[in-house]
């Protein structure tokens, strides 16, 4: 998928690339997916030349988008294939909704804010992104699709939210990062029958889930 002003950047994203491989990731279906997604374009005009640096950057709503490698990590714990159905829990720049899409899963994803909502959903759509958009809270999930074939919360949660355990399909996978206010652990729990299972990973920071079955305001 080719994008306007994307050769200004190939270089850049080519060396992201290495420095993600540097960093841990292993998933090479993951790098080659994060290498074909023109991330300059998710980020404010402010911050474009600064797109493909390994770091956070300040979006709308104050809200970030997450550093390169945080979604390379949460990615690849997440083992998408093409054709699975994959739920995002807050879609934010719309960036990681494009990683998926790019490995070729067919996502739904929620954001509570409006004003994210429709900047991403418009970026989206303009690069070529197809996807299922909804407005409102995350941690409640989105029943109308599921069961998911897996399912990532992009956001820091204090508990794993019930809501979307339920949600998984047998052999469903859940990539969530749960702690406080100060830093959190990456969860990733599987579906097994009616069983779970789950393993805990490095800590991270996210900005709050927020939401009925999340923090009840900002931090």
């Amino acid at each position: 998928m080719l994008h306007y002003n994307d050769f200004k950047f190939k270089n850049r994203r080519k060396q992201l690339i290495q420095e993600l491989r540097e960093k841990g990731i292993q998933s090479e279906r993951v790098l080659k997916a994060i290498e074909g997604v023109p991330r300059h374009l998710f980020v404010d005009s402010a911050f474009s030349l600064r797109a493909y640096e390994d770091s956070a950057l300040p979006i709308d709503m104050g809200q970030t988008i997450s550093q390169p490698y945080t979604v390379a990590r949460q990615t690849e714990l997440l083992d998408v294939f093409p054709g699975e159905k994959v739920l995002e829990i807050g879609t934010g720049s719309g960036y990681q909704c494009a990683v998926l899409c790019e490995m070729g899963a067919q996502v739904f994803t929620i954001e509570r804010h409006k004003l994210l909502y429709e900047r991403s959903r418009t970026i989206l759509n303009d690069t070529g992104y197809k996807a299922q958009f909804k407005l409102g809270d995350g941690t409640l999930g989105w029943t109308a699709y599921a069961p998911y074939d897996a399912i990532i919360v992009t956001a820091g949660a204090p508990v794993v939210p019930e809501s979307l355990l339920q949600q998984l399909a047998d052999g469903g996978r859940l990539v969530i990062p749960v702690g406080d206010e100060h830093k959190q652990a990456m969860h990733k729990i599987v579906k097994q029958g009616d069983s779970f299972f789950e393993e805990v990973f490095n800590d991270f920071k996210f900005v709050p889930l927020v939401g009925k079955d999340g923090w009840k305001s900002e931090f």
